[in-house]
């Protein structure tokens, strides 16, 4: 069995040294070989003679490198769209600035704010190409997918992520293939540069394709693509940028990244050769990422950016009230559980939520379980029913009706027509106004709505809680989203080095694993 060598530094100094990544390492023998090795920055200690030197490494060089070059970023990382307008356009706007990316958080917002976010969007960051927003699936309305879709190609989002997907539609095709054209060497450039976040391999692949020739024809017959551009869509992939997202909040599978991201990695290089594609499409890392740690664990296991989505909603810029992010503040890693979601309650799909300080996911179960049971709110029995018009509605049935039907009034007619001739359907657009309206409470921090809060997070939370707790981020004001991010990058370049050292054989100590948040900006 090998025995490591002797340090000539102590290993305390060897752990300072590490931080200062942007330097080259030497490593430094003494003139007694059996002494062993040391570390140095910047200089040569008396009686060493040089052995090796570890280049400096920058947080721009951690993943992808053809990910900054293609999306205008400095740095391989994501802010990701927390629906609601929890990601907002200040958020959008800062970390464009920044020199990374973010998405605006347009699930679940009518149309009339998503094209307010998108005019302000493109007033405030004229020219630059590093944001985008969120195109979420809707099975249920299918025709306000459309409509963001449209929205999003006539004003050039640059950037589109769509999520929630489980199969392609014509509005995640339109959004992907609108704007193609060739440059002046042949090649294919995108005006739309396409994210898809997913989480199953089956997903990954129908993104990883190029567009069904059927969606693609129909779409050209509808007047929405060109000829051209759909032609030009059979020789590339929908999404040239790929989320695995591992346990995360919301909408998930909760996979863990470790078993998730090397099956698409695979996956993605084996569609990459079957297709031929010609420019790189990237595979990054999103789900429980909340530390320095968990970011340079993606990165090595072959992320191309990450992407954070829970720890953002604590930020300065979140839509998130105050009350909400005091929630938050106070969890932990098992502070999360899994509730019904609100935009696919009939299928029983579930998001991911806050436990701790709401009683949302034990009353959003009560009203899916009341729905799964009963064909309609007139065969609930009424030990069921007053617990819920108590409980949960805090009104009659009656009047969560006539308030529900107000709204899809506006909202989508057709919804009503059908509840108008399916009593269960009636009943779950009536239950499905409680999982709307709990995370708009959380957005406005209702004083009265404050137990039933919906707020999606995942474990990240309670890590990145963790991680701050002592520090200057543990502070409400100092957590900006551009300051969590540099220094969740910073960290994860000072743990990528220290891990580099270690497997060359230096006694790297356990503290130099250990990066505490400080200033950055």
């Amino acid at each position: 069995m090998r025995t490591l060598p002797k340090p000539a530094f102590h290993p305390a100094r060897i752990a300072g040294l590490v931080e200062r990544v942007r330097e080259p390492a030497h490593v430094l023998a003494t003139e007694n070989p059996g002494d062993g090795y040391g570390l140095a920055i910047g200089g040569h200690a008396p009686h060493h003679q040089v052995v090796g030197i570890l280049p400096p490494l920058y947080p721009e060089w951690l993943g992808d490198r053809t990910f900054a070059e293609t999306h205008g970023t400095r740095f391989p990382y994501v802010a990701g769209e927390m629906a609601g307008g929890i990601a907002t356009v200040e958020m959008v706007a800062a970390m464009a600035r920044g020199g990374m990316l973010g998405f605006f958080g347009a699930g679940g917002l009518g149309l009339p704010r998503v094209r307010e976010a998108v005019a302000e969007l493109r007033k405030s960051l004229p020219g630059l190409p590093n944001w985008g927003v969120n195109l979420i699936h809707s099975p249920n309305e299918p025709a306000i997918e459309n409509e963001v879709a449209d929205l999003l190609v006539r004003n050039a989002v640059p950037c589109v992520c769509a999520s929630a997907f489980t199969d392609l539609t014509p509005a995640v095709v339109r959004c992907s293939a609108a704007g193609l054209t060739r440059d002046a060497q042949g090649r294919i450039i995108r005006r739309t540069r396409m994210f898809a976040k997913i989480s199953r391999p089956e997903t990954a692949e129908r993104f990883l394709s190029p567009a069904p020739p059927e969606l693609l024809r129909g779409l050209v017959d509808r007047g929405l693509l060109t000829a051209g551009e759909a032609e030009l869509a059979a020789l590339v992939p929908v999404a040239e940028d790929i989320t695995v997202e591992a346990d995360s909040g919301g909408h998930t599978d909760n996979r863990p990244l470790v078993s998730l991201l090397p099956v698409i990695l695979s996956l993605r290089d084996e569609l990459v050769a079957r297709f031929g594609y010609q420019r790189p499409v990237r595979v990054g890392a999103a789900g429980g990422i909340g530390t320095p740690t968990a970011v340079a664990a993606a990165f090595a296991a072959g992320a191309a950016y990450v992407v954070t989505g829970s720890i953002n909603q604590v930020a300065v810029e979140s839509g998130l009230s105050e009350a909400a992010k005091a929630l938050l503040a106070a969890a932990d890693l098992a502070d999360v559980t899994m509730a019904p979601a609100a935009d696919m309650f009939e299928q029983g799909v579930k998001v991911q939520v806050l436990r701790r300080g709401t009683m949302f996911a034990a009353r959003a179960t009560q009203l899916y379980e009341a729905y799964r049971d009963h064909g309609s709110l007139d065969e609930l029995p009424e030990r069921v029913r007053a617990r819920i018009e108590r409980d949960i509605l805090r009104m009659p049935v009656e009047q969560a009706w006539a308030e529900t039907e107000r709204f899809w009034q506006e909202r989508d007619p057709v919804e009503l027509s059908r509840a108008r001739v399916d009593p269960k359907h009636r009943m779950a657009l009536v239950f499905r106004s409680y999982l709307g309206r709990s995370s708009r409470w959380a957005v406005d921090g209702d004083p009265e709505r404050r137990t039933d809060f919906q707020i999606w997070c995942g474990p990240a939370i309670g890590a990145f809680n963790r991680w701050t707790a002592g520090t200057f981020l543990a502070e409400q004001a100092n957590r900006t989203v551009v300051q969590i991010a540099l220094n969740l990058l910073e960290g994860a370049a000072v743990i990528t080095r220290a891990h580099q050292l270690r497997v060359y054989g230096l006694p790297v100590p356990p503290e130099a694993f250990a990066f505490a948040p400080r200033r950055l900006v």
